[in-house]
């Protein structure tokens, strides 16, 4: 079973943000799915760091579409960012840290960050670019 399916409402109108998007979410369907074949700390915490070098550069895409764009709310999209990305890395130093995870809880936690940004942040700038 995929964890986060591909939605309309992902979508923000701009191309190559939502093929980044459609991209991330088959990395972290990748990831699922190794974790749910027992992958190995090291696999995790590997694929980890490519979902976010992968995000941080998408984050950089859709911030640089939003100021050409001038978006009205490009701070407060820019802080989601950020805290997404904080986030990402705590739980990044944690895998790695305690050298085991908890897929359940690791795949609900990337399941809810990206898919409400999406629902919440993104719909908006959707909604303002269209």
């Amino acid at each position: 079973m995929t964890l986060i399916a591909w939605r309309n409402e992902f979508s923000v109108g701009v191309d190559a943000v939502d093929h980044e998007h459609r991209e991330m979410i088959a990395l972290i369907n990748e990831l699922d799915e190794a974790m749910q074949d027992d992958a190995s700390q090291a696999t995790v915490v590997e694929a980890l760091g490519e979902i976010y070098a992968r995000i941080s550069a998408h984050f950089a895409l859709e911030e640089k579409t939003m100021r050409d764009a001038r978006y009205s709310q490009l701070a407060e999209h820019k802080q989601d960012h950020e805290q997404l990305l904080d986030e990402l890395l705590d739980v990044i130093d944690s895998v790695d840290d305690e050298g085991r995870y908890d897929r359940a809880d690791l795949s609900r936690s990337l399941d809810r960050w990206f898919s409400d940004h999406f629902r919440t942040h993104d719909a908006r700038l959707h909604h303002e670019l269209g």
